[in-house]
């Protein structure tokens, strides 16, 4: 995690859950208002046996389906949870 000179924070690989359901992976900034998810995908099935978390460890499954997204923008009040992914285990999806 690091912090940009704007007041910015960059979070990197994150499972961010928001509001109403939505689940994106993504590389995630954000400041006092917004969430910004870049190379955002929609995480439609999780495909796991353990949750979210067996997700962000072991990156996508078998069953994970995942759907691309662009950036993604959300208001920092629409979001639930964001769970460090281990960037190793994401970068060949």
């Amino acid at each position: 995690m690091t912090q940009a000179t704007n007041g910015a924070v960059e979070h990197g690989k994150q499972i961010v859950v928001l509001d109403r359901g939505f689940v994106y992976v993504g590389e995630v900034k954000t400041d006092g208002q917004w969430c910004t998810i870049s190379g955002a995908r929609c995480v439609r099935r999780w495909g796991t046996k353990k949750g979210l978390g067996e997700l962000a460890a072991s990156g996508p499954l078998e069953n994970t389906v995942l759907d691309p997204a662009g950036t993604v923008q959300a208001p920092m009040r629409a979001v639930i949870a964001l769970l460090k992914c281990e960037a190793e285990k994401w970068t060949e999806h």
